[in-house]
């Protein structure tokens, strides 16, 4: 069996092309700067301590918070994940209610479990044929906060995985005539103020809390992020408390180093190094979205779209996600960001080289070739949705901290109906299609076993297998 190191190794020394996070795509170009052990340190006299930032690390968010234009800006070591628990737990009180995109990570779904909330959630749209999810509308958020006035606060990503953009303008707009904060999970969209090729950021759009992963699209080691405060709305002391606690005690200055590295990058090659990714993700694009067969998809009935989300699908020729997926990185050496039973999602970023681009879209174009002649499948999806809206019948909390003696695993097949213990998550993108305290439904049930049936694994279950589910013994 190979060590992590030899595996690491040999992808390394290999040709194959990464058209997935991080952003700096392994180029050397970005990533030249050397991060050896000699400078894995602890904090030692003159280095600062991020939880008490002081000197050289209150200098480096400084010049973070001065870039994008934020009140206060602060470093993550724990990845989006760590961001998103803080900004929850310091906007919303424990057992509080707290309005939320039905299609957010993972991560936020772990912040209500810990804080105990009530979610009252938003559904995207659905595309019909591609299963994407839509935007969530400013009026449904207008709507539920009529509605409920115990909301303490709204959440929304944007961009989703799939590079759909909220009118977040708008929301927070909503947000703020009834005095709530609004935290927008900008993960994936890290790069959007750097050219007018993207959307608008969240940062520049009236949002309150606004969480980037800067190791997803942009040059910086995995596991990089920030956390950027956009207004008086909200408690920095509370805030930078429960940084601590979700954030580990020992910050890895290698990690810290890299984001220091990626906001200098930013200052001083930033706008010429976006102007020759526009250029030539803008050539791509249209070179791509030539093909017949492998349609170049770009979300439709949404406010806007991140173009650098290169979204395919032979669907209509009868060739699923994964079958495309596989023949990108066997034949091609192209390793896609995420495959779904309907598309491929590669991911480009301003690390991307003029030959990778090329490599994409001379490998695309073969497979579309191969699909001349086939019979269209206009209804290979009729009935799938992108989003199932199971009843959900008691807090996620109650259901997660249930006794053993209190759960059961039964068959897949035998859960309708029942109360779910555990998540069941399509992972990538860590969207749930099923939360704990949620009835099991067939529509539920025939979605796991039409993702299962395509190849694709689901996460959160104690089953790996997913021929079982924990629910309430009732």
């Amino acid at each position: 069996m190979k060590t992590l190191y030899e595996a690491l190794y040999e992808l390394s020394v290999s040709d194959i092309y990464p058209f997935h996070m991080p952003g700096h795509k392994r180029n050397s170009r970005f990533v030249s700067w050397k991060l050896p052990f000699e400078r894995d340190i602890t904090e030692i006299d003159g280095f600062d301590n991020l939880h008490h930032a002081e000197g050289i690390l209150r200098d480096c968010q400084d010049r973070l918070s001065a870039l994008f234009g934020t009140r206060k800006s602060y470093y993550c070591v724990n990845g989006s994940t760590g961001a998103i628990l803080a900004a929850v737990s310091a906007c919303v009180r424990k057992n509080g209610r707290i309005l939320m995109a039905r299609n957010c990570h993972r991560s936020v779904y772990h912040a209500v479990y810990l804080r105990d909330l009530e979610p009252l959630y938003l559904f995207p749209e659905a595309d019909p044929v591609y299963v994407l999810n839509g935007d969530i509308r400013p009026e449904q958020v207008e709507n539920a906060l009529r509605e409920h006035a115990d909301i303490q606060a709204v959440l929304l990503t944007s961009p989703t995985y799939d590079g759909v953009v909220s009118d977040v303008r708008r929301i927070a707009g909503a947000a703020h005539r009834y005095g709530i904060p609004l935290i927008v999970d900008e993960a994936h969209g890290a790069h959007f103020r750097f050219s007018d090729c993207f959307p608008d950021s969240a940062v520049d759009l009236g949002a309150d809390l606004v969480i980037q992963s800067f190791h997803k699209t942009l040059p910086a080691l995995t596991q990089t992020a920030v956390l950027h405060v956009c207004s008086e709305r909200i408690c920095l002391p509370v805030l930078e408390r429960f940084l601590s606690v979700f954030q580990t005690s020992s910050p890895s200055y290698i990690l810290m180093e890299s984001l220091d590295r990626c906001v200098r990058f930013l200052e001083e090659e930033g706008e010429d190094a976006f102007h020759v990714f526009g250029t030539k993700l803008e050539k791509a694009r249209e070179r791509l979205g030539q093909y017949r067969n492998i349609r170049l998809i770009t979300p439709e009935n949404c406010f806007a779209a991140d173009p650098s989300r290169l979204i395919f699908s032979g669907i209509s020729r009868g060739l699923g996600g994964q079958k495309l997926a596989d023949s990108l990185r066997t034949e091609f050496l192209i390793e896609p960001e995420m495959q779904t039973p309907e598309y491929v999602l590669a991911l480009s970023g301003v690390g991307d080289s003029e030959e990778g681009f090329e490599r994409l879209c001379r490998a695309v174009g073969i497979i579309d070739q191969r699909l001349e002649g086939c019979v269209p499948v206009s209804s290979f999806l009729k009935g799938k949705e992108a989003v199932c809206i199971p009843e959900n019948c008691i807090r996620i909390s109650e259901a997660m901290d249930a006794m053993a003696e209190d759960q059961e695993a039964v068959p897949l097949e035998e859960s309708e109906g029942r109360i779910c213990t555990e998540f069941v998550f399509l992972y990538p993108p860590g969207v749930p299609l099923l939360v704990p305290g949620e009835r099991v439904s067939g529509e539920i049930i025939s979605r796991m076993k039409y993702c299962m049936q395509k190849g694709f694994e689901l996460h959160g279950m104690r089953d790996f297998s997913g021929n079982s589910l924990c629910v309430l013994d009732e």
